[in-house]
């Protein structure tokens, strides 16, 4: 695509006479898609750490998918005299098309770039003819560098880090020793955490472990940690400015087990409120840590890989799995909730293996399963090794593995079917509670029943259809419709009630669990008389029919369908699923209660006690818990 600029690209003179006393840069971040995750964070470090020039310096953000030529005219006005690109696998094509537009429309401004795909491959980047220098490794100290030289239009070219094209590659500057001369960008102001729906917390840079996909450690090995002081001061600040949402970008939360025990009481102790999502070894978790984990909001993302020893042998990983079990049934005992990484395509692999390893993740009650195909990313061991494993892939991003001589291009798609289905059926379809059940009525290995889903679910939708493609609801009716199919055998159509009460329990209770919050009620006073007064039921409150007592089919604990089943009689029963305190509560209620919630729910919001059977003071009496526990307020 980048034809045009395969030439060295040489910069037109600078005016360095001009009054350069109000410099402007613009650092832009692209983002894959609008999310709580869209925070320009690496970004915000430059700008925290250049606060002491007098440059003055904007974030910009971008999406995947934005117009290249909208974006350009906006970083040029008001014109700035450079523009930094914040370049990763996913933003490279459009971080080159913005950068191309302004070179050809502005071609007095100075365009760089920096990050891990820059750093990772900054030879072909720095000779693309798009950027006048590229800034590898940790930018902090030759970004401010560079403001300082803008601001008294002296030369860059000599700073170490920056990289100009023509010039002999040399190894990045020694990264910051003490990561807490970097300020804050939240307690500087840097990202004003007030509007954001969700935040990147960074506690530690580097990583420890050398897997060959990976570039996390390249160059520089072994952790750096911003100081627990740093980290409580911005716990602080997180909690007072309401923020609801923070994903730790450490590659291994508990690689110093001590020092996470440490920030996890801190967490507990100032901020119980906010939602935490960790990347974590299983080797490190021990009892404590676990019910740690498990006394706060947080969610723990653990990078399995694959189950077979060897392929992970192959990439530089090892694998205990007696040690891996015990750990993640430490995390189920404590009731902390966590997912898995899977990758296929991985060199020895195959996609009975891949399938082999569906199996055993799926084993171990994972929240949820992220699974991707191998990417050979540029500046890792495996890139340089490739090649020699007889594997094909992508030379550009995002670098996708297409074969290799156990995984072939029909496994490969094979796998991404898998997936597909894994991602709807089982994460986004919140099965973790009763998937296992229901494979082991059914006599079937996990990842064979998900191949049944994959097959029906492009006869029914087609074969490109992703999980981004369907609300919540949409999957929900899809697992009702292929359980219908899967129970519909004479041994097993009996089961069928069951396994849908199981099936929309689950749907029901994590559309709660996921509903935000409910405002504090202004008045939960019950009013003198209901019958004048308007309700309506909260948002988070849904009301569902089963065909079994849900109380008895909840005390059973892990279902046991067969057991259930004989044991369980279908007596039926209706109830109410709503938040309370930030808990999910199930209240069974009789007929006449249900009722009324529904002729609140779909009237005028008025009620009293006609048509109920109830007497008035049974309906007031009802309102009365209701409006306490959240099911109803007052309009």
């Amino acid at each position: 695509m980048f034809n045009l600029y395969l030439t060295a690209y040489t910069p037109p003179p600078r005016d360095v006479g001009k009054d350069l006393s109000s410099v402007l840069i613009n650092l832009v971040s692209i983002h894959p898609y609008p999310s709580p995750q869209s925070i320009p964070l690496a970004n915000a470090f430059l700008k925290a750490y250049a606060l002491k020039s007098a440059v003055s310096i904007t974030l910009v953000d971008f999406f995947n998918g934005d117009d290249a030529a909208t974006c350009a005219a906006k970083l040029a006005t008001p014109a700035p005299i450079a523009v930094g690109f914040s370049m990763y696998v996913w933003n490279r094509e459009l971080s080159c098309e913005i950068a191309a537009e302004l070179r050809r429309n502005h071609p007095a401004v100075i365009i760089f770039c920096g990050g891990p795909e820059v750093t990772a491959d900054p030879g072909t980047i720095a000779t693309m003819g798009i950027f006048d220098f590229v800034i590898v490794g940790e930018g902090e100290v030759p970004f401010l560098s560079l403001c300082q030289a803008l601001e008294t239009g002296g030369d860059y070219s000599g700073i170490p880090g920056i990289l100009l094209p023509g010039f002999a590659i040399s190894p990045p500057p020694s990264p910051v020793a003490n990561l807490d001369t970097i300020p804050s960008p939240y307690l500087t102001g840097v990202i004003d955490t007030k509007f954001k729906p969700g935040i990147l917390w960074q506690l530690s840079r580097g990583c420890s472990f050398t897997c060959d996909f990976c570039f996390d450690s390249r160059g520089i090995h072994g952790v750096r940690h911003f100081s627990l002081e740093r980290v409580e001061s911005e716990l602080r600040h997180f909690a007072a400015t309401g923020v609801r949402q923070i994903f730790v970008l450490d590659s291994t939360f508990n690689l110093n087990p001590e020092r996470a025990k440490q920030i996890l009481r801190m967490i507990k102790r100032t901020a119980p409120d906010i939602h935490f999502h960790f990347e974590v070894r299983n080797e490190f978790i021990d009892r404590e840590m676990a019910k740690l984990f498990a006394q706060i909001a947080c969610s723990l993302q653990i990078g399995l890989q694959s189950a077979d020893r060897e392929v992970l042998r192959q990439v530089g990983r090892s694998f205990d799995k007696t040690d891996f079990t015990a750990k993640v049934g430490l995390l189920n005992e404590s009731g902390a909730i966590f997912g898995f990484d899977l990758i296929y395509g991985l060199p020895g692999d195959t996609i009975d293996g891949f399938r082999c390893t569906l199996d055993y993740a799926l084993s171990l009650y994972p929240n949820h399963l992220d699974i991707f195909p191998l990417a050979v990313l540029p500046g890792t061991r495996l890139a340089s090794r490739a090649a020699d494993l007889k594997m094909r892939w992508n030379s550009t991003p995002p670098y996708i593995v297409e074969a290799s001589e156990s995984f072939s291009s029909a496994d490969m798609t094979a796998a991404t079917e898998l997936t597909a289905a894994c991602d709807v059926f089982y994460t986004r379809g919140k099965a973790v509670a009763w998937y296992n059940a229901v494979v082991a009525v059914l006599g079937l290995k996990p990842s064979v029943l998900l191949q049944k889903f994959s097959r029906w679910m492009i006869e029914v939708k087609g074969s490109d259809t992703k999980e981004s493609d369907f609300s919540d609801n949409e999957i929900w009716l899809m697992q009702q419709l292929f359980t219908k199919q899967l129970f519909s055998g004479k041994k097993v159509k009996r089961l069928l009630p069951l396994v849908l009460d199981l099936v929309d329990f689950h749907h029901h209770y994590a559309s709660v669990l996921l509903s935000p919050l409910p405002k504090p009620a202004v008045d939960s006073r019950t009013p003198g008389n209901v019958c004048e007064t308007r309700f309506r039921l909260s948002p988070s409150a849904r009301i569902v029919h089963f065909t079994y007592e849900i109380e008895e089919l909840l005390d059973c604990g892990e279902p046991q369908i067969l057991w259930m089943y004989e044991n369980l009689a279908q007596s039926g029963s209706q109830a109410v699923i709503y938040l309370n305190d930030g808990s999910v509560c199930t209240e069974s209620l009789a007929a006449p209660y249900i009722f009324i919630l529904e002729r609140i729910r779909d009237g005028d919001g008025r009620i009293c006690s006609s048509g109920t059977g109830l007497t008035s003071d049974e309906v007031a009496e009802f309102i009365a818990f209701a409006l306490q526990e959240g099911i109803i307020v007052k309009i």
